[in-house]
């Protein structure tokens, strides 16, 4: 009887036993089963679209490069054919794109999909817009700097009537910027629903949130500005006279003889455009302009006190602000007390550079038996055209020369018949462009009277507004008070060093460094005969008035090197630090100047500077340190924003 208790016990026991090895072995036997379904999903449901949607991709930025390309050549032809393919590229790359669209809603990972389908929406929307400019374009692509074959009876047009053919066809190429527009806004909107922040910062070495953040940012820079620049577009048409004449004063100013907005005014033109059609109603120096107001006022504080010799106020000397409209305000003024002053549409400022990069496009002018170069000229180390001007405007002599500096009006004509004197295939393309840039670069400013025209002009930063900024801010602005034209010879150094404290409170120091490594100019007439070797005196002491725009409300630590009292006031929704001091040839001038901001700032990562661009300077070399860290290493040529 025990025995069979014993051996039923022992058969329970192994029945047990049985059991548990058993269920041990279903679990590795499910578990197996789930890693090889995860690996074979993963692989034909992540893996596999993950390497086609890459594949497809580099298919997408292969053909936009060969896209780039072809605008680059102008040819409008090659653009739309380029443009077609990437867009099939695309619609591959979408169709690929979309098998993993499903992922969405899945929790954590989803959110990555879904910013990846805005990516392609905002993709698709993009090139829609690039597709429908093409179209709107390629009918009278020849007509606007784009080849599109030979236009014989474009060509053969007298060189006045081609621009005048060119505006008349605006209209119909500007009809579309609003569909244009409405798909830039719709990418816009697909991207402002991307959030970089949920990103990790690097994968190696490699950027990714910082990246992902700042190419968001450009592109809402760049979509909000083609948005905010449908008015001006749409009214291109009128602007050239295409309904309507319009006049225009021109101003050129001598960014050699550096001034608050551009430089000092030493010429000025009055150009009627009438469907397209520009003539030259007056092309003059500024002090005829100057001669033609029979009362001057009293100099303003700025000139008395900083400039030499002048109590009274000139128009030649109204570039006083630097914000453009508030010294167009300045020029008005004294215009309308002259007798010479005529009805205007705009005031378009125009400097050297503009000059000089009209002649690398169309090549060497002659004007008044002058020949005008952009090559470097080893008398002054600069352009020949600036040496050539120079030498005609402020060389001294024992005669009375006519006109002296109306020869720029003259200049700027010439070539702008040159350039239409040829298929706009040839130039005009390249003109565009280059216009554009300066237009950035602030090497042209534009005021107009149409407060819409003028509105689209500021949002496009074409107008050289002083701006507001939400963060920290800095303008540093020169104005060279008989100087001679030392600016052609004077560099500047800047270092903008920002110290966030740990009680957030933000000091910052700003060191200007600047160097004159040229010898004075030879400026002696004496020569026994009485006529002198004529030297043609440019490069002699500046004497700068210097003033340095940061946030309203900020507190003055301590300024060096100003020769004269520093002073300290508010203006254009800013604090100004104001000095004054020279720089001698072959000498060197260190202004330093320490502030404390009036807000504070908790995480080095939220603080932001913006630097505005002085209008008229080719680009000085700024270093930028935020608490020990580079931020930026460049020459400034248009406004810049910092951060880490």
């Amino acid at each position: 009887m025990l025995g069979l208790l014993q051996k039923r016990q022992l058969r329970r026991r192994r029945f047990r036993f049985g059991l548990k090895l058993g269920g041990k072995g279903k679990f590795w036997r499910v578990f197996l089963l789930v890693c090889v379904l995860g690996i074979i999903f993963g692989y034909f449901f992540i893996y596999r679209p993950y390497t086609k949607i890459k594949s497809k991709a580099q298919e997408v930025v292969a053909a936009g490069k060969q896209a780039k390309v072809a605008f680059a050549s102008n040819d409008i032809v090659q653009v739309k054919k380029e443009l077609d393919n990437v867009k099939v590229k695309f619609n591959d790359f979408k169709k690929e794109g979309q098998q993993v669209y499903w992922m969405r809603y899945i929790p954590l990972g989803g959110a990555y999909v879904s910013d990846f389908k805005n990516g392609v929406e905002a993709g698709e929307y993009l090139i829609d817009a690039a597709q429908r400019a093409i179209i709107a374009i390629e009918p009278h692509a020849d007509l606007i700097g784009f080849k599109k074959g030979d236009d014989a009876s474009f060509i053969e047009k007298p060189a006045e009537l081609r621009l005048q053919t060119a505006v008349l066809t605006l209209d119909k190429i500007v009809e579309d910027v609003d569909s244009i527009a409405e798909d830039v806004d719709k990418a816009r909107e697909n991207i402002s629903k991307i959030n970089p922040n949920r990103y990790p910062k690097k994968i190696g070495n490699r950027e990714i949130r910082s990246t992902l953040q700042t190419g968001k940012d450009q592109f809402e820079g760049i979509a909000s500005l083609f948005v905010d620049a449908k008015p001006f577009i749409k009214s291109l048409p009128d602007i050239l006279g295409a309904r309507d004449d319009k006049t225009y004063l021109i101003l050129f100013m001598n960014d050699k003889e550096l001034r608050a907005s551009g430089g000092f005014i030493t010429a000025y033109a009055v150009f009627d455009v009438k469907k397209g059609k520009f003539d030259v109603q007056k092309s003059d120096d500024i002090y005829t302009l100057d001669n033609s107001i029979s009362s001057h006022p009293k100099a303003p504080r700025e000139i008395s006190q900083y400039h030499k010799n002048v109590n009274k106020f000139y128009i030649r000397d109204s570039n006083l602000s630097p914000d453009y409209v508030e010294s167009v305000k300045l020029f008005e003024e004294l215009y309308a007390k002259s007798n010479q002053k005529v009805e205007y549409d705009g005031i378009i400022a125009v400097d050297t550079y503009v000059l000089v990069n009209a002649l690398k496009v169309l090549g060497d002018t002659e004007v008044r038996g002058i020949n005008f170069s952009a090559q470097i000229d080893e008398r002054c180390d600069c352009p020949g055209a600036i040496y050539k001007l120079l030498d005609e405007i402020d060389r001294p002599v024992a005669y009375l020369k006519e006109d002296r500096k109306g020869i720029l009006g003259d200049l700027l004509f010439a070539l702008m018949q040159k350039a239409l004197g040829f298929s706009p295939s040839k130039y005009w393309g390249k003109l565009s462009q280059q216009l554009i840039k300066d237009m950035q670069e602030k090497h042209v400013l534009i005021y107009m009277k149409d407060k819409d025209i003028q509105k689209s002009l500021e949002a496009m930063n074409f107008a050289g507004r002083i701006k507001d900024y939400e963060g920290d801010y800095l303008h540093i602005n020169d104005v060279n008070f008989a100087g001679a034209k030392s600016n052609l010879f004077v560099n500047h150094g800047i270092t903008s060093t920002t110290d966030i404290k740990n009680d957030g409170t933000v000091e910052r120091t700003i060191v200007i460094e600047y160097k004159n490594p040229y010898p004075h100019s030879n400026c002696n007439l004496e020569d026994g005969g009485g006529l002198g070797r004529g030297g043609l005196c440019i490069n002699a002491t500046l004497r700068n008035w210097f003033r340095m725009y940061v946030p309203e409300g900020s507190e003055l630590i301590e300024f060096k090197g100003s020769e004269k009292k520093v002073q300290t006031y508010d203006e254009l929704g800013k604090t100004v630090f104001e000095g004054f001091f020279g720089v001698a040839p072959k000498g060197k001038s260190t202004v330093t100047v320490t502030y404390r901001l009036p807000f504070k700032v908790e995480d080095e990562k939220d603080y932001k500077l913006f630097i505005q661009k002085q209008p008229g300077t080719a680009g000085h070399n700024y270093t930028v340190i935020i608490n020990g860290k580079k931020a930026g290493e460049l020459p400034l040529t248009t406004d810049k924003k910092f951060a880490l």
